[in-house]
């Protein structure tokens, strides 16, 4: 009977393998406040993270990737379905605290706007990623993959849920935006995932991975979306983590915490490897590895974070690597100015599909990019937009960007000369200033938030 259930079992991995071969598993590892530089091998006096140092020497290790809108719903939003948030109206956090915002209600009695009372642009943002919205789940999922997707949503209530927008299956997903805490009970008014009483919350939503993983025999190709919670707030780092890094210098009070969380996040990217490795998939699985925005804390030689500046570098800038067996070369990094809205349009072609079959996509496929190791050519700036304070709006084309403000003032930096964003040099450079300026302007009427802009 062993003999038999053991080769049922072979028959039915070599299948699903078999299969899959046809086109890859991919893995989307999406973190949540995880900086640029919040990196073990580009901050190693601060950080650990052999797991993650690891894949980025694995495969291609893009440099310059920026968040459309550097907050956590809209990242995601653009994340799932390729379109920037500001043509999505979802260009700030969905809430459901009163204090200091305004809500809006359709005929139905649903809050489907919110009003943040400060914001200078008093711009009403949407609280959901509407079911009309074709996202990266409904895509592939024409293409024949299974969808699984695990951990942080934050893109609307449970009727707007990842289950009614072209996942299989949702794991550890609720309405909120970050846990009341990293050990149990992780959600205080949520029923998800209460039968766990001891498990960190990262470690719990890899658990649930590493068993689909080993478990996993369908005859289609699956596409697993793990977005941690991790590193968001509360700063819980796992408590056998923290003593490794308190006492660093740099790493006084919550940052150290914040250390260890990213230590349980590069751990968690150990063990999701170590799976498909022992599945014997690894060498048909793409994995791409990114972040919603920017670190909470201000890390060198940055300026800028998800509170603070959060459209300069510090905030805006996020790692971005892509490891795909047989297809990627090891040690390679690429300097192209990409967006997270590319994401959509480059899953779309990699197995097989065209983006031009989607409306309005804002993003570009990255496919030949990632292929031959090229240098992407947008044509065209990439457009950071976000509606909380003065500062709302950044352009990035070749070494330049360019800073907006409600104000109307405009600020310039050459941010490959002037990484920490320290030079204003917008008196100096008046015709860059205005050709950006002039495109912004074009941008903003497609966007069709021109009515909110404070640059003139």
């Amino acid at each position: 009977m062993n003999r038999i259930l053991s080769a049922a079992l072979l028959l039915s991995s070599l299948s699903a393998t078999a299969v899959a071969a046809e086109k890859p598993n991919i893995v989307l590892l999406f973190v949540d406040d995880l900086g640029w530089n919040s990196l073990g091998y580009r901050n190693p006096e601060l950080f650990e993270t052999p797991n993650i140092d690891q894949l980025a020497s694995d495969g291609i290790d893009f440099q310059q990737c920026y968040i459309a809108s550097p907050t956590c719903s809209p990242s995601r939003s653009t994340l799932l379905t390729g379109k920037h948030p500001a043509r999505l109206k979802m260009v700030r956090h969905i809430t459901d605290k009163p204090k200091g915002v305004k809500f809006i209600y359709d005929d139905q009695g649903r809050a489907t706007h919110h009003l943040l009372i400060n914001d200078p642009a008093q711009f009403p943002s949407k609280n959901w990623v509407d079911l009309e919205q074709v996202t990266y789940a409904e895509a592939l999922k024409s293409h024949g993959y299974y969808n699984l997707f695990l951990g942080k949503w934050h893109l609307g209530p449970k009727e707007f849920h990842p289950i009614h927008q072209g996942f299989d299956r949702q794991i550890g997903t609720t309405d909120h935006g970050s846990p009341s805490n990293y050990y149990p009970d992780y959600f205080k008014d949520e029923d998800v995932l209460q039968e766990e009483t001891e498990a960190y919350l990262t470690d719990k939503l890899t658990d649930e991975t590493v068993e689909f993983i080993d478990g996993y025999s369908r005859d289609q190709p699956f596409m697993i979306s793990l977005w941690y919670y991790n590193v968001h707030t509360p700063n819980i780092g796992r408590k056998d983590l923290v003593p490794r890094f308190e006492g660093r210098e740099g790493l006084e009070g919550k940052r150290a915490q914040y250390a260890a969380q990213v230590g349980a996040v590069d751990e968690s990217v150990g063990r999701v490897r170590a799976a498909l490795k022992a599945k014997g998939i690894d060498q048909n699985t793409v994995i791409i590895f990114t972040s919603d925005q920017g670190s909470l804390y201000e890390w060198a030689p940055y300026r800028g974070g998800k509170r603070v500046d959060t459209l300069c570098e510090g905030g805006a800038r996020v790692p971005f690597m892509v490891s795909w067996p047989g297809v990627t070369k090891s040690g390679t990094t690429n300097d192209s100015i990409i967006q997270t809205t590319d994401v959509f349009p480059t899953l779309v072609e990699l197995v097989g599909g065209n983006p031009a079959d989607y409306e309005d996509l804002d993003g570009v496929s990255l496919l030949s990019t990632i292929r031959e190791n090229s240098e992407l050519q947008r044509g065209k700036p990439v457009y950071g937009y976000r509606a909380y304070e003065d500062l709302y709006v950044s352009v990035r084309e070749g070494d330049w960007k360019l800073l907006g403000y409600r104000s109307g003032k405009t600020s310039l930096y050459n941010v490959v000369e002037d990484r920490s964003e320290k030079h204003d040099v917008a008196a100096e450079h008046p015709e860059i200033v205005s050709q950006l300026v002039k495109k912004l302007k074009a941008w903003e009427q497609e966007m069709e938030v021109e009515q909110y802009s404070g640059v003139q």
